[in-house]
């Protein structure tokens, strides 16, 4: 089986070697080689991290091709390796988000109170610039920066697009009505909005905790099942001879597209739907900036 094995496990080394080398000088020179979304948005992997992916796979993959000379386990290495930052990095997307969230509230509540004193609402937007939290300081320094040479309604859709979460195209809608037509009241509408956003950064907490265990138990199956197979390597190679076959191979391949379905679906039951941003998709940048009638 190894000799019918290598070529084919060369030819997917060599491959994502040459991926991997691409990738790395690419990240050296500080340039991108995947292009950037429409609209000029980066990709939702930084190059650095998806070096760092790339070389885990590459690793994981060459480890499991020589000791056992399987190609699918070798694949199945490789997305295991590809896809490990995005397992150990879950928490540190949580916190961003919750701080996203609560700093969208934090900013809106003082612009709030920083209208009650300020000589307009231009003016209240550049003064809370000063004191913006740290999560969007750059976007809020950026707004300010904006309504110096253009209106503060055309400066607030770039703003949305940084926020990029729907608390912020309600605070962006608000303060475009405000702007354009004086709207009424946008005090008492801008704190109801930040008592929405800490709702919803409490929620979001509740349910991380709430899946804690699941999460546990997703990491220990996982744990336990890759230890016993290295374990059976070690101590008993010929329990796992069958699998050296061809049909032992699709076997695993069969056994592998299983449970990689059932994460993905554990994983898509746990994601937190947001509902979809208004303000880019309306008054998406580039395109006319009035406010429809």
């Amino acid at each position: 089986m190894v000799g019918l094995v290598s070529a084919p496990t060369v030819l997917v080394l060599s491959a994502t070697a040459g991926l991997g080398l691409a990738i790395l000088i690419a990240g050296l020179s500080g340039r991108s080689i995947f292009g950037r979304r429409a609209g000029g948005r980066p990709l939702p992997i930084p190059t650095d991290r998806l070096i760092l992916r790339v070389c885990l796979a590459l690793g994981a993959a060459a480890g499991v091709a020589m000791a056992t000379g399987w190609v699918v386990g070798s694949l199945v290495a490789a997305v295991i390796g590809f896809g490990l930052p995005s397992g150990a990095g879950a928490k540190g997307r949580h916190d961003r988000e919750i701080a996203r969230i609560e700093a969208i509230a934090s900013w809106t509540e003082q612009l709030r109170d920083t209208l009650a004193a300020a000589n307009g609402l231009e003016h209240a937007v550049a003064a809370s610039a000063r004191v913006a939290p740290t999560s969007i300081a750059g976007a809020v320094d950026r707004l300010a920066a904006r309504i110096e040479y253009e209106s503060l309604a055309s400066a607030l859709v770039p703003f949305a697009d940084e926020l990029d979460h729907p608390l912020g195209d309600f605070v962006v809608a608000s303060l475009r009505l405000a702007a354009e037509r004086e709207a009424r009241e946008l005090g008492a509408l801008l704190g109801q909005l930040a008592e929405c956003a800490r709702a919803e950064a409490l929620m979001r907490t509740r349910v991380w905790v709430g899946r804690a265990r699941t999460r546990t138990t997703v990491r220990v199956v996982g744990i336990v099942i890759l230890s016993s197979v290295a374990g059976l390597f070690v101590l008993d190679r010929r329990y796992l001879a069958p699998y050296d076959s061809s049909a032992g191979q699709i076997v695993l391949l069969i056994i592998a597209a299983i449970f990689a379905g059932s994460l993905l679906g554990m994983e898509r039951m746990g994601r937190i739907a947001l509902p979809a941003r208004f303000i880019g998709r309306r008054f998406g940048t580039g395109t006319n900036l009035e406010t429809p009638r």
